[in-house]
């Protein structure tokens, strides 16, 4: 176990990294000559588009590498001892203890068979760093820290049972418990909502303080790093581009990939003069067995228009979107789509009813059959919609990838083969493939890094223009909000707290929860965070 040093002392000293990945038969670089030094009570912030290498080298940064990558060259010094020339069983003896991770996604990360202190307790209890019981009243001192509901009881808790962003807190005590040196935060707010991100990140960097604990920050998220960082790393294939302390980064950055990044948030679409409602919610509820989530909603949605929908994880965005596609059926209120009452059952509308209203999903991963090339799936409504075989339909899947801006080098790779936003660009081809007329994105981009999202964005700009489509945009990403939408709709707790056009909703006077939503989006400002919280506990 360290005996904790001052803060300031070089903790880990990273020269000339490099790391490949095996594929297609042979080793790719994938990570090629980077130095880190990092000091006690330092946060580094890692950004880059996703390939950059960013969690290859936050992984190596422990010395470990996954399945199918390998170290080949450089240095990894963690308080002196090089960990590139230690056997595993020796690393192993760091991991969980001295350094520890926490991973994007909580949810997976978790055994849902037990307990969440069982689970946040384990590494410290293993490592020898605490008894059982002083182990557990610990814990508890975290969640309170964390500033988790209930501390003393939450760990009694299931994984199920408590929401995303306390999960991911969960997660945090987690890796604090056994009081490590390093922390490796790899996109640990990506899915969560706006006002949850707050007070993830605050509780995270209060911990970070509190215990003088070194950290990598991994995030795509400009606007994030710059209330964690203390100074910021940009990678791009595999390739370091600058770094610099984060306030002299966020104000002037060197290199043009840099600024390419920091340009990608002024994207902005030109909004519509509205048509008439092609689908419309009139007093709807709905619920999942007794429990109601979905309380006399009203949404009008114009034709040809995008309406985004936002609120907080548990608003009923979700809700909303599973009535309109029929996989909810709603308790009462109607959904009306071309001045028609469809049927709540999915099973009971027309073929035609469900080609014209597709929905494209968050997680594009499993939204797609893994063992099904690109030509079966976007194939597949082809033929279940329009009847389409054979060289006809081998034709429009060509034309729809290249809709997409892919083209027929995609035809025969699977899923697996595939980036994530090529994932998500073969997900709206697919949508596109019924010829619909209305389209449900469900937080489409929330996985993405900002270049890509910036991509995925123009191109629905585009397809919207091309096919005159409509859609609903859920997202609980603001600036995705203020880009892509012409009319916008706040939801909480199961209920519409405002609706109407962009310009009406993000000017001032908003509804408290309005506000609550608006004042909590990240800024690029290194002291934004500090202020918000300060300003919110009336210092």
């Amino acid at each position: 176990m360290s005996s904790k040093t001052k803060k300031g002392e070089i903790l880990l000293e990273i020269n000339g990294l490099k790391i490949q990945g095996f594929s297609d038969e042979k080793w790719h670089d994938i990570v090629n000559g980077v130095d880190i030094c990092l000091r006690r009570g330092e946060v580094m912030g890692l950004i880059g588009e996703s390939g950059a290498g960013k969690s290859t080298l936050g992984l190596a940064a422990m010395g470990y590498t996954q399945p199918g990558c390998r170290i080949t060259d450089g240095q990894i010094k963690f308080d002196g001892v090089d960990l590139a020339r230690l056997k595993e069983n020796e690393k192993r003896k760091y991991w969980g203890s001295r350094m520890t991770y926490v991973a994007q996604s909580a949810a997976a990360s978790f055994n849902p068979a037990h307990r969440l202190i069982k689970q946040t307790t384990a590494s410290a209890i293993r490592s020898g760093f605490k008894e059982a019981g002083e182990a557990y009243k610990d814990a508890k001192e975290l969640y309170q820290t964390l500033n988790l509901p209930d501390p003393n009881y939450i760990g009694d808790r299931y994984p199920h049972q408590v929401s995303g962003g306390q999960l991911q807190r969960v997660m945090t005590a987690m890796a604090m418990s056994p009081r490590p040196d390093l922390i490796i935060f790899d996109e640990p707010t990506t899915a969560l909502d706006v006002t949850t991100q707050v007070e993830v990140l605050s509780s995270m960097r209060a911990i970070v303080e509190e215990f003088n604990t070194a950290a990598i920050y991994i995030t795509h998220d400009l606007a994030v790093v710059a209330q964690m960082a203390d100074f910021i790393k940009v990678l791009r294939y595999g390739d370091e581009v600058e770094e610099a302390p984060t306030r002299d980064m966020l104000k002037n950055p060197k290199e043009e990939y840099t600024k390419s990044l920091w340009s990608v948030r002024a994207l902005e679409k030109e909004i519509i003069a509205p048509q008439a409602p092609i689908l419309e919610i009139r007093d709807l509820d709905a619920a999942y067995g007794t429990a109601k989530v979905l309380h006399k909603i009203n949404i009008s949605v114009p034709r040809g228009s995008t309406v985004a929908v936002v609120g907080e994880s548990g608003s009923g965005k979700s809700t909303a979107a599973r009535v309109i596609t029929g996989l909810l059926p709603q308790i009462s209120g109607k959904v009306i789509f071309e001045e028609a009452d469809l049927p709540p059952k999915l099973a009971d509308r027309t073929k035609e009813q469900k080609r014209r209203i597709q929905m494209i999903y968050q997680m594009a991963d499993t939204a797609m059959n893994p063992r099904q090339t690109v030509r079966e799936i976007i194939g597949r409504p082809l033929e279940f919609y329009l009847g389409m075989t054979g060289a006809k339909k081998e034709s429009r899947v060509l034309d729809l990838l290249e809709m997409i801006e892919l083209d027929g080098r995609f035809l025969d790779r699977l899923p697996s083969e595939l980036s994530g936003g090529q994932k998500q660009r073969i997900c709206i081809a697919r949508a596109l493939a019924a010829e619909p007329d209305f389209v449900i994105c469900d937080e489409v981009t929330s996985a993405l890094d900002q270049i890509v999202q910036e991509g995925i964005l123009k191109l629905l700009m585009r397809l919207q223009k091309d096919l005159n489509l409509t859609y609903l945009f859920i997202t609980h990403d603001i600036s995705t909000v203020k880009a892509i939408s012409d009319q916008v709709v706040v939801m909480n707790l199961g209920k519409v707290v405002e609706q109407g056009t962009k310009v009406e909703v993000f000017s001032p006077p908003h509804p408290p929860y309005t506000d609550l939503l608006l004042s909590s989006v990240p800024e690029m400002d290194p002291d934004w965070l500090t202020n918000l919280n300060s300003e919110r506990s009336g210092v």
